[in-house]
């Protein structure tokens, strides 16, 4: 594979295409994954940083997509990574759910989901949208309604609990083995343990320094990846805050500014080697059609690393060496 053709896996320039004026809050949007930038990727990913109180509150009315969407609101501030800064309302299925720490949030298609309206502020936090099935904006939120104002909020109509698809507080169970310059271990925000039926894993954490040791070259045979980095800059969303060599399908690549890489099953991608750390910034792994950490992984470096380790202890307790 070569350099031309992992490039097009790659994007190192946000489309700013939509989200219209509110104070306080990035806009237009910043896209870092559609079928407009990666022919063949049928997700789209965008992000915003809120910046303060948005004037008009709320700009995001009751509305419906044909595709399911995952949202996550992320906290800026690395030293206290589950608080969000703020505190917010979103109705889904007409149902109020209100939230102050970084949360995630599952949206099956045709569920109502909205008004969402800031009921407080305290540092920039971000929303970060992530469409399933649907690589552009036009189809994914075109006719949903999002921007048409309600005569009045919504009433919940059906016998069901939908905090059920909100994700408050995070597992900690992936990543454990880094101890230096990053979150370990790292944060799960959405998995079928936490939303059960839900085949999508995304993990993430922060990284402050030069972490210890590089992530090894790696794989999944059976689910496409998405992986994000973006730094914690408001005012400069675009700077990563650092310095990292990505391998992908053998190619080194060098990144020093936010990025989103789509991997279609079986592309390998890794080392990771990181080189500066100028800012805090963020590692984003989104596992599409993996429901767990074990199905996400299964196949990648940290099973060869556990074949490694059942050896390892075979050996010093002189027993015979069986692969599981």
């Amino acid at each position: 594979m070569t350099a031309e053709n992992t490039e097009k896996y790659i994007v190192r320039k946000p489309i700013y295409e939509n989200g219209g004026a509110v104070k306080n809050r990035l806009g237009p949007v910043m896209t870092y994954i559609s079928s407009k930038q990666i022919p063949g990727a049928d997700y789209y990913v965008q992000m915003r940083w809120i910046k303060g109180m948005p004037q008009p509150n709320p700009r995001i009315h009751e509305h419906v997509h044909d595709f399911d969407e995952i949202i996550l609101y992320w906290g800026g501030n690395y030293e206290v990574p589950q608080v969000l800064g703020g505190e917010i309302e979103c109705y889904i299925g007409g149902q109020p759910i209100t939230f102050n720490t970084t949360t995630g949030i599952y949206i099956p298609k045709g569920t109502p989901h909205g008004p969402v309206t800031w009921k407080k502020f305290d540092f920039p936090h971000l929303q970060i949208n992530i469409m399933l099935g649907c690589g552009n904006h036009e189809e994914a939120w075109g006719k949903s309604g999002i921007d048409v104002p309600k005569k009045s909020l919504p009433r919940k109509t059906k016998k069901f609990d939908y905090e059920q698809y909100v994700v408050r507080s995070p597992m900690r169970e992936a990543g454990g083995k880094f101890k230096q310059g990053r979150q370990s271990p790292t944060m799960t925000h959405i998995s079928g343990v936490q939303i059960p039926g839900v085949k999508v894993y995304i993990e993430a954490g922060w990284i402050w320094g030069v972490v210890d040791h590089s992530l090894p070259e790696m794989s999944h045979p059976n689910f496409e990846e998405i992986v994000l980095h973006f730094g914690s800059d408001p005012e400069n969303p675009e700077d990563l805050g650092a310095e990292m060599d990505f391998n992908i399908g053998g190619e080194p690549k060098t990144f020093t500014s936010t990025f989103g890489v789509f991997l279609p099953k079986g592309v390998a991608h890794g080392p990771l080697t990181f080189k500066e750390a100028r800012k805090p910034y963020v590692e984003m792994a989104i596992m599409l059609g993996a429901g767990n950490v074990k199905e996400g992984w299964q196949g990648s470096w940290l099973n060869r690393d556990k074949k490694e380790e059942n050896k390892q202890e075979q050996r010093r307790n002189n027993g015979p060496e069986t692969e599981r």
